[in-house]
C-alpha cells in the first residue's frame, strides 16, 4: 500500500513539474507555476520520507537529521530569496544551480562508497567480498559525479564573475589543458566502467589485483579533475557570454539530477532532471542564436574578455553630445511613439518602478510606449522580463527583438536605459568587431535616440559602442532611477 501511494506521489510531482514549467512561459502565470511545482516537490519529498521502503524492508531512519537539513536549507533559501536584489538575481541563480550540481556529485560519491564497502555476500566457509555493480549503474555514477562536479565549480566561478570578484583569466595553452583534463576524465570513467563487471563474486584474494583500479582515491582524483575542469573552462569566458554559460551549467545540473533519478529508479527526480536539462539546453541554443555564435565559439572564444575586447575599447571614436533632463523630457512628452530599451544599468539602479511611472505618465499624455527586449540583455536569460514584471509592466508592452526592430523606424524616440552591447551598430557594420554578426536592437533606425548611462565606459563586453557617437544620439548621464524620476517630474510640470 505504501509503495502504491508513493508511486502516486511521484506521479503528482512529475505532472506538477510539467505544468509549472508550462506556466513559467508567461509572466502572468509564472508565479503560480512556481507554487504548483513547489507543491509537487513537497508531496514527493514527504512521500519519500514516510513511504519509501529500503530493500531490506525498513523505512528511512534518522528523521532528526533529515528534517534538520530540510529546516536549515529551507530557512537559508527563503532568507536569500527575500533579501536578494534584482541586480544580484543572476548570482543567486548561479549559486543555487551550483548547489544542485554539488548535491548530484555527492550522491554519486556516496553511492560509489556504499557499493564499494557494503556489498558483501556470506558463503560457506566464510565471507567472500563481491562487487555486484552492474555496468549501467556504474555508467550513471560516473556521469553524475563528473557532470555534477563541473556544474558546481563552473557555477561558483560564474557567481564570482557576476558579482565582480572574479576576473576573466586565460593562460597560454589553456584550451589544450582543458582538453587534456577532459580526455583524462573520459579515460578514467571508461576504465571504471569496464573493470566493474569483472569484480562480481570473486574471492577476497582475487580482488586484490583490482584494488588499485577501484580505489576511492582514484575515484576522488576523478572528482578533483572534474572540479578543475569546471573552473578552467569558465574562467576565460568573457562577460558578454555569461547568459549562455549560466544556461549551459543549468542544463548540466539537470542532466546530473536525471542521472540520480536513473540511479535510484526515482520517477520524480528523473522527470525534474530531464525538464531542467532539456529546458537549459534549448535556452542555451537560443542564446547562442541570439548572439549569432556557436556554443563551441562561446566556450573557446573568450568573447568579451581579454585581447578581443582590448582591440576595440582603446580610444574614443568621435564626439558625443549631451542632453539635459529638461530637453529630454520635452522630446519624450511631445513624441507620438516611444520605445524603451532596458539594460543592466536599469537593474543596477533598481529603476524598474520609476520606469513604469514614466511609462504611465507618457501614456496619459497620449504617447504610445513599448519596451524592446533583447534575448541576452542583462546578466541572465530573461533578466529584463523578470525585472519589468516585478514593476507590474504589462507583458503586452514587451516586444522581442524581431518585433521591436520592425517598429523602430516608426518611433519618434528610443530611450536606452543602461543597455550597451545589445544596441551597438558595430555588430552590423564593423567586420573587425568581436560582436560582428550578433543580432541587435536597431535603435538607430528611430528618429531620435536618448541613451542613459552613468559614464562613457564600455559595456559588459568591454567594447566601444558606435551608437553613442551617431548624430541622432544624445547622452543623458546619471543614475537611471534618479534620471527617470527627474524626467517624470519635468513632464508633470509641463
Amino acid at each position: 500500500m505504501d509503495q502504491t501511494i508513493l508511486i502516486l506521489a511521484y506521479l503528482i510531482g512529475s505532472v506538477t513539474f510539467i505544468i509549472g514549467l508550462k506556466m513559467l512561459s508567461h509572466p502572468e502565470t509564472a508565479r503560480r507555476g512556481n507554487l504548483v511545482a513547489a507543491a509537487g516537490m513537497g508531496i514527493a519529498i514527504l512521500g519519500t520520507i514516510f513511504l519509501y521502503r529500503q530493500s531490506e524492508g525498513g523505512h528511512l531512519h534518522n528523521y532528526g537529521w533529515i528534517f534538520s537539513g530540510l529546516l536549515v536549507g529551507g530557512v537559508i533559501g527563503v532568507v536569500a530569496a527575500r533579501r536578494v536584489k534584482m541586480t544580484a538575481m543572476p548570482e543567486m541563480v548561479s549559486m543555487f544551480n551550483g548547489m544542485g550540481g554539488l548535491c548530484a556529485a555527492l550522491i554519486a560519491i556516496s553511492e560509489f562508497y556504499h557499493l564499494l564497502h557494503f556489498n558483501t555476500t556470506t558463503v560457506q566457509g566464510g565471507f567472500v567480498l563481491g562487487f555486484h555493480i552492474p555496468k549501467g549503474e556504474m555508467v550513471i555514477i560516473i556521469l553524475e559525479m563528473i557532470i555534477g562536479s563541473i556544474s558546481f565549480s563552473g557555477s561558483m566561478v560564474a557567481f564570482g564573475k557576476l558579482n565582480g570578484k572574479v576576473k576573466d583569466f586565460a593562460f597560454p595553452a589553456q584550451q589544450l589543458v582543458n582538453m587534456s583534463i577532459m580526455a583524462a576524465l573520459l579515460i578514467l570513467g571508461i576504465y571504471f566502467i569496464w573493470i566493474t563487471p569483472h569484480l562480481s563474486g570473486i574471492s577476497l584474494e582475487g580482488l586484490s589485483q583490482y584494488i588499485p583500479a577501484i580505489s576511492p582515491y582514484v575515484f576522488c582524483a576523478v572528482f578533483v579533475l572534474a572540479l578543475s575542469y569546471g573552473i578552467l573552462f569558465v574562467l576565460p569566458i568573457g562577460g558578454a557570454d555569461m547568459p549562455v554559460v549560466i544556461s549551459l551549467l543549468n542544463s548540466c545540473t539537470g542532466i546530473a539530477a536525471a542521472c540520480g533519478g536513473f540511479l535510484y529508479n526515482n520517477a520524480v527526480m528523473l522527470t525534474g532532471g530531464i525538464l531542467v536539462g532539456s529546458a537549459g539546453g534549448i535556452l542555451t541554443v537560443l542564446m547562442c542564436k541570439a548572439m549569432n555564435r556557436s556554443l563551441g565559439n562561446v566556450l573557446l572564444g573568450s568573447f568579451g574578455g581579454g585581447a578581443a575586447a582590448a582591440k576595440t575599447s582603446g580610444g574614443t571614436q568621435g564626439s558625443y553630445k549631451e542632453i539635459s533632463v529638461n530637453d529630454a523630457a520635452v522630446v519624450l512628452a511631445y513624441a507620438h511613439k516611444v520605445m524603451i530599451v532596458p539594460g543592466y544599468g536599469l537593474a543596477v539602479a533598481q529603476a524598474q518602478h520609476a520606469c513604469h511611472e514614466l511609462e504611465k505618465l507618457l501614456e496619459e499624455r497620449g504617447v504610445q510606449v513599448k519596451y524592446a527586449i533583447h534575448p541576452v540583455a542583462g546578466r541572465m536569460p530573461g533578466h529584463m522580463n523578470v525585472l519589468l514584471a516585478e514593476a507590474d509592466v504589462s507583458y503586452d508592452k514587451l516586444e522581442e527583438m524581431d518585433e521591436a526592430n520592425s517598429e523602430f523606424p516608426t518611433a519618434d524616440c528610443v530611450l536606452v536605459l543602461g543597455a550597451n552591447d545589445v544596441v551597438n551598430p558595430a555588430a552590423r557594420k564593423d567586420p573587425s568587431s568581436p560582436i560582428f554578426g550578433m543580432p541587435i536592437l536597431e535603435v538607430e533606425q528611430a528618429r531620435t535616440v536618448i541613451v542613459n548611462k552613468r559614464s562613457m565606459k564600455p559595456g559588459y563586453a568591454g567594447i566601444e559602442n558606435d551608437l553613442f557617437f551617431e548624430p541622432k544620439t544624445s547622452m543623458l548621464f546619471g543614475d537611471a532611477k534618479s534620471v527617470l524620476q527627474q524626467l517624470t517630474s519635468e513632464i508633470k510640470n509641463m
